[in-house]
């Protein structure tokens, strides 16, 4: 009996420990999503900029061209950071399609004005329900399309020249050597 009083402790331990060590392993930057392989789900959304007539952002956008959704908002300090990056990608010729998720009101048309628009088009997610559809769990992320409106891929976090050389880019010209 004092045998079990020692060893279920010991085991318990060990396999406390043995999970909190997979965890540890993980990079928390890599969350799965859902969608991978899936068509996009169904959305059209207005422009950002109200009264401009802007076009907004669509799913059917995305289909005959492989493209990027880039979810951003105003309040998402991590954003700023990734957006003069967005503004180099777009004068070397990058289709970038926004999402500007959960702002109020005007603020995200606001932030475009104030530091620049990188993207082709900009839709309007005010209450979230598009990012909820798409698995969203924070901006920035970024989703790759492909040219059927399937998501290939999922970033989350600001995109920076590595991710982008290493990652982004080397999977967008796959897709668009395929359409």
């Amino acid at each position: 009996m004092r045998r079990l009083a020692f060893i279920v402790p010991v085991i318990v331990f060990l396999g406390i420990a043995a999970v909190l060590a997979v965890g540890l392993g993980r990079d928390p930057k890599i969350l799965p999503s859902m969608l991978i392989g899936k068509p996009l789900p169904t959305f059209n959304l207005p422009d950002v900029r109200a009264g401009t007539g802007g076009r907004g952002l669509a799913s059917a956008d995305f289909h005959g061209k492989p493209g990027l959704i880039n979810v951003f908002a105003s309040w998402c300090v991590s954003c700023r950071i990734e957006h003069p990056f967005l503004m180099r990608l777009k004068a070397e010729g990058v289709s970038i399609h926004g999402l500007n998720w959960k702002d109020k009101g005007d603020a995200g048309a606001r932030w475009l004005t104030r530091f620049g628009d990188p993207y082709d088009r900009v839709g309007y997610d005010p209450t979230g329900r598009t990012g909820i559809n798409l698995g969203v769990t924070g901006a920035p992320e970024t989703f790759v399309i492909d040219s059927k409106g399937v998501v290939r891929y999922r970033y989350v976090g600001p995109i920076t020249p590595e991710v982008w050389a290493t990652t982004l880019k080397p999977l967008l010209d796959k897709l668009e050597a395929e359409a």
